[in-house]
């Protein structure tokens, strides 16, 4: 049955709060400056309003869901602290006589709200720093930062292994009889922590074949999932290759060109006051720069707006750049290849004409797919003692193409590029923040929709704290105010 904080304090709760408990704690602030009271309207329809027990206020539960992150603690930790430390009572609501909420009441309360509500509440506290004025809104810097899969990556071998253990157990769950057939044929408990060989490797993928082919139609739902998953992982032109049996959605990626990594994207989008507006999560193996449309897209439904975006060249795309050309926003984002003889050029957009390195302006172009073809007088190019620095040369003229991309971007100020360039760099002082001090780095839960919740709930106490030191010089210049008049 819903129910809701009580407004009303005991004197004597007051009295130990107010007298043992710092007021100027961070936590405090956070209590005091931010409005949760919505929480309890996104989750209103998960309770009955007449029937069944009474339960903790939806308040309490997602102010301790907030602790773990911000102290960086576990469901059974966190309600433990909660016992006796004085500041966390304070700042979840909870009276010194109060019980509090066990570990597997928080569990639930987590998977009852699911993905779709923390996006929500998460969404709904951005939309209290807009009211508040606190978003800038001039420039959006967008980038994505890797979190390791909570699991150990077998190797292949291993992996069909754990694949056909699982289909076992759970045939021997719908039927509820052990099989010691399926358990003498298929599968072997000793994991090898050596390279395995070729002939042990085939010989363990025709094991794996045979028993998807013995088993599979047999069973219900739940068996054809793990009989699924064990194809997936037989399948050498699978798109997405199945890296764990315990977190099916990691995926490998790339940390750098050459280092590797088994997990997810965390993709965000952070205004320049440093708060963090959008976030979703990816597979490790996908390019955010595919997703900057979604991103964006999700902004302008909810009435976030900005006048240019900052991202490195993995969102250098058509694509994008054509995007946001049509809604009249700045893509401050370099191009992902870029030849030296093109940064050598200098481009004059009022006449639309190129300057080659010797200071000659171009005879005539030509329009040539998404670009501009400009051409260059025979006479210069044969005279010009750098025309080795051109070639190769077609005609005995130099010819360069412009994407209008390209030519876009230039007609922006340097002094506009340089600033986004150098404000795009303190996204990586955010994403420092949540690794370091909110273990971000590493996820808690397995599976991608657990795995977003981790990450809504890592950014909502990131952007709860700048929200209180964005509105604590308010505060104080208030105060000044009233002394001088």
């Amino acid at each position: 049955m819903l129910t809701t904080e009580e407004k009303q304090k005991n004197f004597f709760d007051e009295y130990i709060y107010a007298h043992l408990v710092p007021v100027d704690h961070e936590l405090q602030e956070i209590a005091r400056r931010t409005d949760f009271s919505f929480v309890e309207e996104e989750v209103a329809d998960l309770y009955s309003r007449n029937t069944g027990r009474p339960a903790y206020p939806a308040i309490i539960l997602f102010k301790m869901l907030f602790l773990e992150f911000y102290a960086n603690l576990s469901d059974v930790e966190v309600s433990r602290q909660c016992q006796y430390n004085l500041l966390y009572r304070s700042f979840i609501g909870l009276g010194i006589k109060e019980p509090t909420p066990d570990d597997t009441t928080l569990v639930v309360f987590r998977r009852r709200l699911g993905e779709e509500r923390f996006a929500r509440i998460f969404h709904r506290l951005v939309e209290q720093c807009q009211k508040q004025g606190l978003l800038e809104e001039k420039l959006k810097i967008v980038d994505a930062t890797h979190v390791v899969a909570n699991i150990a990556v077998p190797n292949t071998v291993n992996l069909l292994r754990q694949a056909r253990q699982q289909v076992i157990k759970t045939i021997e769950k719908e039927t509820r009889t052990t099989r010691p057939d399926l358990r003498r044929e298929y599968q072997t408990e000793q994991p090898i922590y050596h390279q395995p060989s070729a002939e042990v490797l085939s010989r363990e993928v025709n094991l794996s074949q045979k028993l998807v082919e013995e088993v599979k139609g047999n069973y219900r739902e739940e068996v054809e999932e793990k009989v699924v998953l064990l194809e997936k992982i037989l399948d050498p032109q699978a798109e997405e290759k199945i890296t764990s049996v315990t977190d099916t959605d990691a995926r490998f990626g790339h940390k750098t060109p050459s280092k590797t990594f088994v997990g997810y994207k965390v993709h965000v989008a952070e205004d320049t006051s440093d708060i963090v507006t959008s976030v979703s999560l990816l597979g490790g193996n996908e390019n955010e720069g595919a997703h900057l449309v979604a991103l964006l897209q999700g902004e302008e439904e909810r009435g976030l707006k900005t006048e240019g975006v900052a991202a490195d060249a993995l969102y250098d795309s058509a694509g994008n750049r054509g995007y946001l050309q049509q809604r009249g926003i700045q893509a401050y984002i370099p191009f992902r290849r870029q030849s030296k003889q093109i940064k050598r050029l200098t481009y004059l957009p009022d006449q639309d004409v190129v300057l080659c390195p010797a200071g000659e302006s171009c005879v005539s172009r030509t329009r040539q797919g998404q670009g501009t073809l400009y051409i260059f007088s025979v006479n210069q190019c044969q005279s010009c003692l750098q025309r080795d620095e051109c070639a190769p040369l077609n005609g005995g003229r130099a010819r360069f193409w412009l994407s209008d991309n390209y030519k876009y971007t230039l007609r922006m100020p340097a002094q506009a590029r340089e600033i986004a360039e150098k404000e795009r760099k303190r996204i990586e002082r955010k994403f420092g923040e949540a690794k370091l001090w909110h273990a971000l780095g590493r996820a808690r839960y397995w599976g991608k929709a657990k795995v977003a919740i981790q990450a809504f709930l890592t950014f909502l106490v990131l952007n709860a704290k700048r929200m209180v030191k964005l509105l604590m010089p308010l505060k104080h210049s208030m105060v000044n105010l009233a002394i001088q008049s």
